[in-house]
C-alpha cells in the first residue's frame, strides 16, 4: 500500500512523476510540482485523453486558444488527446499533487 501524500523532500528541482498503475492502455500517475511550469513555447500535445485532478495546491493551465484555467485543491479537468495545453503556474507551498489518468 502507498499514500499519495508521502512526498519527497520539498521543494524539488524537477517535477516528479510516479507511475501508480498501468494496465490495458490506462496509465495512472501522481505528479508532484513545486513551482515548475512548462518551458516557453512548449505545449503538451498528447496522443491519449487525460483526466487530471489537483489533490493539493494551486495551478494554472493555458490552452492554445488562449483560455486559462485556474485550479485549486479538488478541481479536475478533462484534456482530450491532441488538445494543446501548458502549465503556467504551480504553487510551491503547498506543493501541487496531481493525479492524472491517461487513457
Amino acid at each position: 500500500m502507498n499514500n499519495l501524500f508521502d512526498l519527497p523532500k520539498l521543494p524539488i528541482p524537477e517535477e516528479q512523476f510516479d507511475k501508480l498503475m498501468e494496465k490495458n492502455g490506462v496509465l495512472i500517475e501522481r505528479i508532484v510540482s513545486t513551482g515548475q511550469v512548462s518551458p516557453p513555447g512548449f505545449w503538451f500535445d498528447q496522443d491519449r485523453d487525460e483526466w487530471v485532478v489537483l489533490i493539493q495546491g494551486e495551478a494554472e493551465l493555458e490552452f492554445e486558444d488562449g483560455k486559462i484555467v485556474r485550479l485549486k485543491k479538488g478541481d479536475h479537468i478533462m484534456c482530450p488527446k491532441d488538445l494543446k495545453h501548458r502549465v503556467t503556474y504551480t504553487s510551491v507551498e503547498p506543493a501541487c499533487i496531481w493525479l492524472a489518468v491517461h487513457f
